[in-house]
Order: structure tokens, then sequence, then C-alpha cells
């Protein structure tokens, strides 16, 4: 069953994008003030902007959009000028990042060696707290990408409506370079500094696995604050999400983000009008897909892709890629990198020589790092839907050209919400100290079979027992649920919902601001429309 959003344009706008004039196809006030949007919040004078200014950029693209309507919605005594003073206000309070701490700390190498360690930790908002985002470790760590990732999962967060503010940190190390016991004594020293700073807790700051890192290290971490600053703290667990279950973790959060990208994509490729929009039919059943990034996020992305009939034709890793136009499959190239720590010479598909972003395919996931889509390969992609598991994998130039060219863009900020959403779920599980289902499962399992039974007795009464008994027999799908729903169903069935109500309200602001196929604006609009709210409604505490 596929979904019609309605006449997202005219028809004449509709044609207009299907031959690739996006511009074209709106009002010339439309389409001139997108044209002024891009050169005055993001430009296009270098390929490889700053990070944190893209974020800023497109943030501010959203914001011009919107603001008239922010004037319009306020319901006070204020004069129009005074009105708009307050909304371009609060604009500038939203954007900037509130906190970063950066620290530095020794640790005692293996062969005795000391060597001094670099972290970062930025906090973007706290108009909702805690704030919440991931922890990496990377070489690639700067303080210009945690503040622009800080930034991102603030409106990530909005996005989805999940109740944090947005944060990010980062360690600059190599893994691959430290044993696993030089790796906890960084990740333990780590969070003492962070909490001795109040970068950490269950209401203040809470982390979450992200590149090179996951379960071991959320647990360390857990364990650390929970045994020093958070001893007294009934919810200290609730500090950090993505750890084990033994640790107060949650069924689903390892594929979460990837189960995301899925959802996303389901939402928007089921729309029959975008599809229509693009030339193509609806559903994943005729669909190939490329993934560049074969960890956490681009595993499970494929999985489910796979799953529900669309096909992998490509995978690219930092150390080489492959290409098979029959289909690779996501299990036997998972246990073929477990072995070999590699995808390289992968045995069902062959070297790619080329850059995987521009294999032909019809949808292309970059779920690597950010700055990956640029003016110099966008005019190259063959894909017709890009769905943004990384974050940030777009440059302003590149958006700008897959506009141009009637490419959909699924923005990374709705798409890779998946692991944020969970972690929401995780960190409310903390805080109650039950596990999702406990208290309601045994009553739901023999309500199921007493509504059988019911079903059965009146069929009975009505047809008599000639005979023997009148069965009844359960579809499969009851069948499967007659037990109640467990903690991984509760928790899929709740990330599901928050990706289709998020994909909603995203298709219903491109709609109502004529935003055509620029779903990132859109989604930017949503975010920016939803923590102006809070903090217009909750005021400033001091001004």
């Amino acid at each position: 069953m596929y979904r019609y959003l309605g006449e997202l344009l005219s028809r004449g706008a509709g044609s207009a994008l299907a031959s690739g004039c996006v511009d074209s196809a709106l009002p010339a006030s439309a389409s001139l003030m997108r044209i002024r949007h891009y050169s005055e919040a993001v430009g296009d004078k270098e390929d490889d902007p700053n990070f944190f200014k893209m974020v800023e950029g497109f943030f501010d693209r959203g914001a011009s959009i919107v603001e008239d309507k922010l004037v319009e919605d306020l319901r006070n005594r204020e004069t129009p000028e005074q009105k708009r003073h307050r909304v371009r206000g609060i604009l500038k309070i939203i954007k900037p990042c509130n906190h970063v701490l950066s620290v530095s700390f020794p640790i005692k190498r293996d062969n005795g060696e000391w060597e001094v360690i670099e972290g970062y930790r930025a906090q973007h908002s706290q108009h909702r707290t805690p704030c919440k985002g991931g922890i990496r470790y990377s070489t690639d760590v700067s303080v210009d990408e945690v503040k622009a990732l800080a930034s991102l999962m603030t409106y990530k967060c909005a996005v989805v409506d999940v109740p944090f503010g947005g944060a990010k940190a980062g360690v600059k190390i190599n893994t691959k370079n430290y044993s696993d016991s030089e790796l906890e004594k960084i990740t333990r020293r780590f969070t003492i500094e962070l909490a001795k700073k109040g970068f950490i807790g269950p209401g203040i700051d809470v982390p979450a696995p992200d590149m090179s890192t996951g379960e071991r290290e959320m647990s360390w971490i857990a364990d650390t604050y929970a045994n020093t600053m958070g001893h007294h703290d009934i919810n200290a667990h609730a500090c950090v999400t993505g750890k084990p279950i033994s640790q107060g973790g949650i069924h689903g959060r390892i594929s979460a983000t990837g189960r995301g990208v899925f959802h996303g994509i389901e939402n928007f490729i089921n729309e029959a009008t975008y599809m229509s929009l693009l030339g193509m039919t609806p559903g994943f059943g005729d669909k190939t897909f490329v993934i560049q990034g074969f960890g956490n996020v681009g595993l499970h992305s494929m999985r489910y892709l796979h799953r529900y009939g669309a096909k992998c034709v490509g995978v690219g890793e930092v150390d080489g890629s492959i290409y098979n136009p029959n289909g690779i499959d996501p299990k036997e190239l998972e246990d073929y990198k477990l072995q070999h720590g590699t995808i390289v010479g992968f045995p069902n598909a062959t070297p790619y020589e080329q850059s995987i972003l521009e294999a032909d395919c019809d949808i292309l996931i970059p779920a690597a790092s950010e700055k990956q889509l640029t003016k110099g390969n966008a005019h190259k992609i063959k894909a017709k839907i890009i769905a943004e598991g990384a974050n940030g994998p777009t440059t302003p130039g590149a958006d700008k050209i897959f506009l141009e060219r009637n490419i959909m863009v699924i923005p990374d900020m709705y798409l890779n919400a998946g692991g944020v959403t969970v972690s929401y779920f995780e960190w409310l599980k903390n805080l109650n100290h039950v596990s999702y289902g406990r208290l309601t499962f045994k009553y739901e399992r023999d309500s199921n079979y007493h509504l059988l039974m019911s079903v059965q007795e009146s069929l009975e009464r009505k047809f008599g027992k000639h005979g023997g008994t009148v069965p009844i027999v359960p579809t499969a799908e009851f069948q499967a649920r007659v037990a109640g729903a467990s903690e991984k169903d509760i928790v899929h069935s709740g990330l599901a919902y928050t990706m289709e109500r998020s994909a909603r309200q995203i298709m219903r602001t491109a709609k109502k601001y004529n935003l055509g196929l620029d779903l990132r604006t859109a989604a930017y609009v949503n975010a920016i429309e939803k923590v102006f709210k809070v903090y217009n409604e909750a005021g400033l505490t001091f001004t």
C-alpha cells in the first residue's frame, strides 16, 4: 500500500521538477529567495567549508524562511517591531554553541611511555535538558567538528520530538593504535574530566556511542561515573546510553540508527507523490542501493533494506570498495569482514576502482563521515535518492546541485535520528528502573488467550459442539503477538512511529513553504519552530 501526500506542487510545477529545473517550478519570488538564501547563508566559494559554518548556513536558510511566520504567530501586546526583535533575538540565541570543554590528560602506555590525550565536549543548547550526543574516537576530532555535531544534535532531537539539547564529544585518538586496557584508561579518565566540569550526569549531559565507540566504552563510562561523582545518585547509570543490557541498556539500541535509516527511506519511497517527481515507482521492490561505510549504521541499514526487497550493489570502505550488479548479501559480507577485518577481497563481488559514491544505483547511503558529497562530485552522482546515514555528508554546494538535478536528499538530521530516539527510550528505562513490558507482559498474554476462548465459547453457544469443539486458529501475525509486546517490540514500534510522524511533519512543511524536494530546509524549519517555541514560552532568565 503506497501513500499519497497530495499534490505537493501544481501540475506544472511537477513537470518542471521532473525535467530537473527545481527553481523554475517555483514562483519567481520563491526562486529568487532560495538562490539568495544559498548565496547569503552558505555560499559556494569553497568546496570544503568549515563544518560548523556549514551547519549554521543551513540553519540560516531555514530561519530566513520561517521568520515571518514566527513573528505572525506571536500573541502578545508587543508592537510589530518589538515582535520582530524578539524573534530575531531568540534565533540568535539558538544558533551558537553554549559551552565547549577542551581537556588534556596523561595516560601511561603499556610499554611504560607517557602520552597526553586531547578531548572535547560541546553543549550546543540547554533549551531542553539533559544535553545528548555521542562520543567519537578519531584523529580528525576538532573543536569545530564537535560544535557542528552538537548543533546538529539539537536540531535532530527537535525534528523527532526527543526532549534533549544537543551535545557531542570527541577524543583525538586512533583506536587501532591502543590496547584494550589503554582504551579503558582513556575512557575512564575522560569520564572523570567531564564529571569534574559538570559535563556529564543523568539530568545534565548524557553521552552515547559514536564513531569507534560502542557498548564496551559506554559501560566503562557508566561504571566510572556511578562509582565516583554519581555514587550518591540512584539514577547514576542514566548518565550514558548505548550500554550493554546487563548495565541498564535496552534491546534494539545497537541497530537503532540503521533501522531508523531504513524507516526514514521507507516513509519517502512509499510516498507516491515524491516518487513521481523523481520518475520512480513507489516501494523497495525494484530498487538498488549503494552504501559508503560498512560500520554499525551501514551494516544495519543494508540488512533492513535487503530484507524488504531492495538490492545492495555496492559497498565502500576507507580501504577499498566492492561492486556486484546482481546483489551483495549482507550476512555473507558481515561474516567476511569479521573474519578478515576488511571487505576488500570479498569473493562474491568485484573491486570497484572508482569512487563508490558515483556508482550506478537508485539509492545512495553515505554512512561514513562528513563532507563526502561536494561540488566536485555532485554532478557525477547517479542515484536519484541520497539518504544521509552519516552526519553532514553533503556540503552546501553539493546540496544546491542536487536540487537543480532533481535528486532527493533525505537529510541527516531526520534520517539518522533513530539512535537518539532509542537512546531516549533507554534513558527513560533507567530513570524508571523497570524494563519496558515487565508490568503488563503477563496481563496482555492472558487477555489475548481469554479473547480467543471468548470467541470459541460464543461460536459453540451459537452453533453447538456437534463433532467436537470449534477450533479457533489465530493468524500467524496474531500468534506472534499473543504473548504480549517484548521490550524489543516496544522499542521497534516506538521508533517506527517516531520516524513516520516526523516524516509527515517534514512533508507538510515542504508543501506549506513550496520547497519541493528541499527536505533539509523543511526539517530545519520544523526544528527551529520547536526550539523557538520552548525559548519563547519559557522566557529568558537574565536579559
